[in-house]
């Protein structure tokens, strides 16, 4: 009996799962690069901006109620003669007043900080670099501002006020209108102090060109008459013109340093 050959029989083929591809990653945006917020975001990022820059003026101040005292009487001796207050609360107000100087001063860095990165959303990490480079300049000049007010414009301005008619008035002031009038002025000043380094930094992110700056000279000088309006309550021409002619030159270098951060931002290009 002949054998027949048994069929060969093919194996079914195995049912392989498909190994799912990996996920390609995605590619995160550099900071500065296709940022959108929304509207809620950015309210968002300013109550975050408002708390930190807060939170830095609220440390500032519990130092400054540590050394008021000693400010207090730095800030009286041109006047020569104790203040004197008219209603209960008034030496407490003044104390803390200068209290709050001293927080202002010290958080100035902080809060300036925190302006910059909220009105000049998007940046790239090389830009945010720059601001932060530029903090402690533009602490020491607010420092020089108020050195500027304290040495160079009180003194003329307090002898201006007390030798101003003296068969008429005779000087006694109230420590809230004295200190009101120091305290604005040396604040202010430093800020305006500020403002030719924010110019530039400004300038070299490509925000501020010198042909704005020039083109607008008419508005700067009445800003600068306005600023020394609200910086100096008084309304005499020698006060004013003591706080318009820094202002003014401050503008004008301004001017000069936004010409350098111009030519900066070009070469980076």
């Amino acid at each position: 009996m002949s054998m027949l050959p048994k069929p060969k029989v093919t194996p079914p083929p195995s049912k392989q799962t498909p190994v799912p591809a990996a996920p390609q990653p995605v590619a995160e945006p550099e900071d500065g690069e296709g940022a959108r917020m929304g509207f809620f975001d950015h309210l968002d990022e300013l109550r975050q901006r408002l708390f930190k820059a807060s939170l830095a003026l609220v440390i500032g101040t519990v130092i400054g109620v540590v050394v008021a005292e000693p400010v207090l009487k730095f800030l009286v001796q041109p006047y020569g003669q104790q203040l004197v207050f008219t209603d209960p609360t008034g030496a407490i107000v003044q104390y803390f007043r200068v209290a709050l100087l001293v927080g202002a001063i010290l958080s100035i860095p902080m809060i300036t900080y925190q302006l910059l990165m909220f009105v000049l959303p998007g940046l790239t990490q090389k830009e945010k670099r720059l601001l932060l480079i530029s903090i402690p300049p533009v602490t020491v000049l607010f420092l020089i501002g108020v050195a500027f007010a304290w040495y160079i414009l009180i003194p003329p301005a307090l002898d201006f006020l007390v030798g101003f008619e003296p068969e008429i008035f005779e000087a006694f002031w109230t420590a809230d209108r004295y200190l009101g009038f120091v305290t604005s002025l040396l604040f202010w000043m430093g800020v305006a102090f500020e403002t030719p380094l924010i110019f530039f930094v400004l300038s070299v992110l490509g925000f501020v060109t010198q042909q704005v700056l020039i083109k607008n000279w008419r508005i700067a000088i009445v800003g600068a008459a306005i600023a020394a309006a609200v910086i100096t309550p008084t309304v005499d021409p020698v006060n004013m013109g003591l706080v318009i002619i820094p202002l003014l030159m401050l503008y004008v270098f301004s001017i000069f340093l936004v010409g350098i951060g111009q030519r900066l931002n070009r070469a980076e290009r």
